[in-house]
């Protein structure tokens, strides 16, 4: 079945218009004993990628719904779909001065 123009451009923008957005990919490096950026707001689903670039292990862990990482080796990245809104303190447990937040939308 064919449509009119007008009802086939409407059912192609009401498509484009509830078409789920694509997810996102951040980056946090870890490098000098610390997270960079320190803070990072993400929208849920998106991806968020731990990049340790320090000589030593370190980890990314936090209480309900956030990371929880195992030890990330030198050279290594440990990946997190964010699925849990709200505001998600971490830390890394093996140099509890280091500390991060990340923010779910």
């Amino acid at each position: 079945m064919k449509l009119p123009a007008r009802a086939a451009a409407t059912a192609v923008l009401g498509l484009a218009l509830h078409a789920p957005a694509c997810a996102a990919v951040h980056t946090i490096v870890i490098e000098g004993l610390r997270f960079v950026p320190q803070t990072l707001e993400v929208e849920r689903g998106d991806t968020v990628v731990w990049r340790n670039k320090d000589p030593f292990p370190h980890n990314a862990r936090a209480d309900k719904g956030g990371p929880a990482s195992p030890d990330i080796a030198a050279g290594a990245a440990w990946t997190f779909r964010a699925a849990k809104r709200g505001r998600h303190a971490y830390l890394c447990t093996l140099h509890r001065t280091m500390t991060g937040v990340l923010v779910v939308k």
